[in-house]
């Protein structure tokens, strides 16, 4: 079994408000790029990573007349992919949602929230609550001043139920796109300092609440999987000093709580490394250079990493030499979107 995590950049702007795909020489959302060239481009890379789930990061909208699950149907039929079906979680405000492409044949999957709805108005000082239902409230004293602090996601993860159909066996997944640590909107240097350390405590918060979750599934001895984007990774922030950890490291956890498998972060865990590691690639005009960061992950629980012999994969254009030497592949994987896909082969 393969799954993969592809943060699919400005997916929603390829459809239009009824998610008819918009296959024209206009402009899309990614800079130079035509909007058939990045669909085209997008539909490479899945058919390329061929993965029997690929969870989308940034999916096409759900709105007033959207609809991710018509809209990622409509793609994936245009071109004949055979990751056909969809299965997403809460839809939210944001135009970016998760979802799940995936071929029916092979596996079984359905979105299967667990934990108490957390409902009401709540304010700092309130009781923490324990690992709620994704799309609700979570209370959490996160800067350790004696109160708690409520916190909700703007995109809630994606809980999946999923049976490999030929073997019979049961996993699940959780899927992520934890809280951008980005200061766009700031007007000075100190509403951007405001913002750096508000965002960081949002961002941690949120990956508190995936590893009470994880934590969970661990006591209960349930296989699972947490994948997406984190927006961040041990080194990548500058404020991690102000917190103790990156949320990378709060969700990988610990050999005392129970530590998820992810060899790429542990990589990077390593402080004598000389050498990075990245899923993404951003253009800086400033310096006018490529900002490359490692901020897409896939973690095993122990007992699957234990169990089915899994193998990582980071599709980099320039740095995986398959994708580096296929030069349709390199293009395609630089045409879709400023994040590359990782996924991991399981025996299972």
């Amino acid at each position: 079994m393969r799954i993969a995590t592809y943060n699919v950049e400005w997916f929603a702007e390829l459809f239009d408000k009824h998610d008819k795909l918009l296959l024209d020489q206009e402009w899309s959302r990614r800079y130079n790029v035509r909007r058939i060239d990045q669909a085209i481009a997008i539909a490479e890379v899945i058919e390329r990573v061929d993965a029997d789930i690929i969870l989308i990061v940034e999916a096409p909208n759900t709105g007033n007349t959207q609809d991710t699950v018509k809209a990622l149907e409509t793609f994936t039929k245009h071109f004949g992919l055979r990751q056909n079906a969809v299965a997403m979680g809460f839809a939210n405000d944001t135009h970016q949602e998760l979802a799940a492409i995936y071929d029916p044949f092979v596996v079984d999957v359905r979105h299967d929230p667990i934990g108490e709805f957390s409902a009401g108005e709540f304010s700092a000082g309130d009781t923490e609550v324990h690992a709620p239902r994704f799309d609700s409230r979570f209370r959490y004293d996160v800067d350790v001043d004696g109160k708690a602090e409520v916190f909700e996601f703007s995109k809630p993860p994606v809980e999946l139920a999923v049976e490999n159909l030929k073997t019979g066996k049961k996993l699940r997944l959780i899927g992520v796109h934890t809280k951008s640590k980005s200061t766009y909107g700031a007007n000075n240097k100190k509403e951007e300092l405001g913002m750096l350390v508000d965002n960081r405590r949002k961002q941690l918060a949120q990956c508190i609440w995936i590893r009470q979750r994880a934590e969970e599934h661990l006591a209960a001895g349930d296989p699972f999987i947490v994948l997406g984007d984190f927006n961040d990774g041990p080194g990548v922030n500058g404020f991690e000093n102000l917190f103790a950890r990156s949320g990378v490291e709060i969700v990988l956890g610990d050999s005392e709580t129970g530590l998820l498998v992810e060899p790429y972060a542990a990589i990077m865990l390593d402080p004598r490394q000389a050498w990075s590691l990245s899923t993404a690639r951003f253009y800086i005009s400033k310096f006018k250079r490529y900002l490359n960061a490692l901020l897409d992950y896939i973690m095993l629980s122990p007992d699957l990493a234990q169990t089915t012999n899994p193998a990582w994969r980071i599709w980099h254009p320039f740095d995986d030499p398959e994708c580096f030497d296929d030069k349709s592949l390199q293009n395609a994987l630089l045409t879709a979107s400023d994040h590359f896909p990782v996924s991991v082969d399981l025996d299972y």
